[in-house]
């Protein structure tokens, strides 16, 4: 296979993939809210796999969910999640599997309204001082 896309990534992928399924056909915990899986980072020796997971906007009828909460059934489910991670890929020794937030996508929303207030101001600015546009 080629060097550009190395085993790691190619194992990240497949785990992705896998443990999307298993999350959602396995761990049926009322209180996980639904989430995605962003991304999988692979150490270079397999043993260890950081998954990276969003929180989906709030469920219908329920309060936001408490992301300390989602942290905790994420945590708890890990070790499980591992051996069947590892008998449905096949793998002699499956990876460690460790969650985290993926704080990009709120991130890129607060950007986002922080360039859209701006853009407000600058208009409001501008409309406010007619003579400053004829410059």
């Amino acid at each position: 296979m080629n060097k550009s896309y190395p085993r790691s990534r190619r194992v990240g992928d497949q785990i992705q993939r896998t443990l999307s399924e298993l999350l959602r056909r396995d761990v049926r915990d009322p209180r996980l809210a639904p989430i995605t899986l962003t991304e999988v980072r692979v150490s270079q020796d397999l043993s260890h796999a950081k998954v990276f997971y969003s929180v989906l906007g709030g469920q219908i009828g329920k309060q936001d969910s408490d992301p300390a909460l989602t942290q905790e059934i994420l945590d708890n489910a890990a070790k499980e999640l591992r051996g069947r991670l590892g008998r449905t890929l096949g793998l002699r020794h499956a990876p460690e599997i460790h969650f985290e937030a993926d704080t990009l996508i709120d991130e890129g929303a607060r950007m986002s309204a922080m360039i859209r207030d701006a853009v407000q101001q600058d208009t409001v600015k501008h409309v406010d001082d007619p003579d400053e546009s004829k410059q």
